[in-house]
Parts: structure tokens; sequence; C-alpha cells
């Protein structure tokens, strides 16, 4: 079945490829993100609101040691994809293989690090006053269980390069199911506070860890059947899997500042109340654009498989319908986030002062939703495609060239108004910039090629 579904990559219709591809991703994405929305839940009403602003201090660090197995799996799976597309298997194998090794030694690194300087760690990322011990019984638990997600983050990507969708769905729901049974269990039945939501954390990545494990090696639903020989270290496979999953890594990198930037402005301007307010509507920023990663994650497989059978033209086709699809699911996001803010809010929260103040925030923030689809297609096809340098730079263009210094400046004229006004401002000028330079690579690279081959 896989391998037919690896040839389907570059046979079937692009339209129905994509909904093949999209659906079980943005499936898995939901259940992931209802599993980060409905654990924020679980913690503000059960520990209190304090609780979600110490949870917010400690993700950019979790997030940035996992974004490591997030970028090498995301940075393979290019490789991987084209290798099959070009029906280069042993490629695939080295890659994969070498994916497992270098994953456990960075993140292994990366872990005894966090711990070894955790207070400074945690202040530096604004988690002072009263939240600075809720977040570090948080901090500490949940590092113990990074190396299993990063390890998860790889089988995920993977699984989805060779063309089974649905069982990287599974991949990504049964640790975020696990993750809601051991919060009820740690927290409500156990009365564990901040450390069982911790260790509900821990566990389910643990959950996820084992089904990448029996997927790649005790069924036979795969076709990277790798051995002990691919795990050893190939410096040009490394090299290669480096520069692309760079791409993801230094996005990482730059959302864990963003917070430490966010998270120190706010709370200077307005305490605990609007760390707070930020954090439930980064919660919303995970949660509510799932069907659009989903079809981002959709099309990367698509237009990799192809662009390495030399099919241009339905690499073209791709990338029109992937944003199609995207800009008419983020349309429809945006008019839900615009009416319902208040009601979302009081989810999380019952405190008044974050009641009143989330909502405003939320509004913000999304407002120029409905464009992102061009940005996020638009970087991950340059990616896709192995092109590690505009894939780079285009994804770091909204938070990194744009958002980062409007967060740094207009607070100093507008106040806390100014941090939720970077939010749109820097998605309107991002997709600017990658719509310019994507539309200057298909006019300059594949309407050239599918002229020349055929």
């Amino acid at each position: 079945m896989t391998k037919k579904t690896a040839v389907d990559l570059g046979t079937e219709p692009i339209s129905k490829l994509i909904i093949r591809q999209s659906v079980p991703a943005s499936i898995g994405i939901l259940v992931m993100s209802l599993n980060i929305l409905v654990d924020t839940i679980f913690v503000g009403n059960w520990i209190g609101s304090i609780a979600i602003a110490a949870i917010n201090i400690v993700l950019p660090v979790s997030f940035f040691i996992a974004a490591l197995g997030m970028s090498i799996g995301i940075g393979g799976a290019s490789i991987i994809s084209r290798a099959l597309g070009a029906k280069n298997k042993e490629k695939a194998l080295s890659t994969f293989g070498n994916q497992i090794t270098l994953t456990i030694l960075l993140i292994s690194v990366f872990v005894f690090v966090g711990l070894f300087f955790k207070d400074n760690i945690i202040l530096a990322f604004g988690g002072k006053g009263d939240i600075f011990d809720p977040a570090k019984i948080y901090y500490t638990i949940v590092l113990y269980g990074v190396p299993f997600l990063g390890l998860s983050m790889v089988g995920n990507n993977v699984i989805r390069a060779e063309g089974n969708p649905k069982f990287a769905m599974y991949a990504m729901m049964v640790p975020a199911i696990g993750n809601l049974i051991f919060d009820y269990i740690f927290i409500n039945l156990l009365d564990y506070g901040m450390a069982g939501a911790a260790w509900a954390t821990t566990g389910s990545n643990i959950l996820g860890f084992c089904y990448a494990f029996w997927y790649f090696f005790l069924n036979k639903k795969t076709v990277l059947n790798i051995n002990w020989s691919h795990l050893r270290i190939k410096w040009k496979v490394i090299s290669e899997i480096g520069s692309l999953g760079f791409v993801t890594l230094a996005r990482q990198a730059v959302v864990s500042v963003t917070y430490l930037f966010m998270n120190n402005i706010l709370f200077d301007i307005g305490g605990e109340v609007s760390v707070t307010s930020y954090a439930i509507v980064g919660r919303m920023l995970m949660f509510a654009l799932f069907p659009v990663l989903g079809v981002t994650q959709g099309f990367l497989p698509i237009a990799g498989y192809n662009y390495g059978a030399e099919q241009y033209d339905r690499v073209r086709l791709s990338i029109n319908t992937a944003i199609k699809y995207a800009a008419i699911l983020a349309t429809i996001v945006f008019v839900l986030l615009m009416v319902f803010p208040e009601s979302i809010t009081k989810m999380f929260t019952q405190d008044p002062e974050v009641v009143k103040e989330t909502p405003y925030a939320m509004r913000w923030v999304f407002a120029a939703t409905p464009i992102i689809a061009l940005q996020l297609i638009g970087a991950a096809y340059f990616q896709a495609i192995g092109k590690a340098k505009p894939a780079l730079l285009l994804t770091l263009t909204r938070q990194g060239f744009f958002f980062i210094p409007l967060i740094l400046i207009l607070p100093n004229f507008y106040g806390e108004l100014g941090v939720w006004m970077s939010f749109p401002i820097s998605d309107i000028l991002s997709t600017i910039v990658t719509g310019y330079f994507l539309n200057k690579e298909i006019k300059s690279d594949l309407i050239k090629k599918t002229t020349t081959t055929n």
C-alpha cells in the first residue's frame, strides 16, 4: 500500500492529492492543537490563571529544543520526498537513519544545558514574580520528555514524506489524546498541580515516541526499512539535512526570541494579566490555524516528489491549489475569531481582568489572517524543493525581519496596543515579500524547466 501511495504523489490529480494529504494533516494538527487548548483550559480552571502564564514562559524553551527534532524531520523529509520521486531509495534510507542519530545527539546536549541553566533561562523568558515557581516546576519535568518529542517529530515528518498521511495523523493524535487523559488523572484526580500538568505532557511525548517506533520497526507499512548501517553518520547527508532543517530551526528560534520579548514587554506594561492574555491568544494561534497548516503540511511532499520527478507543471498546479484552499480556510477562521473572541476567552478563565483584555488583543492578532496562506505556502515551497537560502529568508520575514522590530518600536508610541498592532502589520509585509519572490521563482525556474522538458 505504501509503495503505491508514494508513486501516487506523481500521478493522481493535484486537487485530490492536496485533499488526501491535507485532511489527515489537518486532523492531526487539530487534535494536537485541541490538546494544547484543552490542556490550557484544564490548567486555568483546575490550577489557576497564573499557571497559564507559567506554561507560556516554558513553551518557547521546550519548543526550541523540540524544534531540533522538527527541523531535522522536515529537512530530511524534503530529501526523502525528492529521493523517492527520483527512485533513489538508498538515499532515502540513509537520510532517515542519519536523522535519528543527529536528533539523539543534538537534543541530548540541549536538554542538559537547558536543565543546568534553568533558573536563568526562566527569568530571561519572563518568569518573574508569582510566575517563577510554577514555571520552574513545569519546565524541569517537561524537559525530561523533550527528547521523545523530538524523535516523534522526526518520525511524523518522515511518515508524511513517504506518502502515508493517515499514519502521520495518528502519530499526532496518539500523544494528544494521551495528554488529555494524563491531565485528568494527574491534575484532577491526583491533585498534583503544576507537576501533574508537566508529567502529563512528558507522558504524552513518550507515547508519541512509542507509536513512531512501532511504525518504523514493528510493522510492514513503511518503505523505509532501515538497519544499523543507515544510522552511521554521513557528513554529506548531515549537511543537506542541516541546510534545509536550519530553516525550521531558525523559525522556531525566532519564535522563542519572540516569546522572550513579548513576555517581558507585556509584563512591564500590564503585569501577569497581559502575559496571561498573550498565552491565551498564543494557544488560539496554534489551534485556529490548523486547517491552513494542514494544507501546508500536505503540500510539502507533493511539491517535493513532483519536483524530484521533474514534473514541473504539476508542481506549479500544486502551488496554486494549495494557496487557494488555504486562503479559503484562513478566511473562515478569521470570521469566527472576529465574532466570538469573548466566548473563546471565557473557556480558559473567568478572571475578569483577563476576560476584559484578551478579546481586544485577539481581534488585532488575527486581523490579517485571510492573507497568510500565500506566505506559508510560498516559504514551504522553497523548503520542499531543497532551496534552503530563500526558504530561510522567507521563513524569517514575518517574525524576524518585521515582527520583532515592530514590537520593540510600536509600544513606545502606542503602549500595549502597539504590541497587538505588530501582528497584522508583519503579516501584511511578509506576505507581500513572499508573493514577490514566489512569483519570481515560478517564472525563472518552473516555467523555464517546463518549457525545456516539453
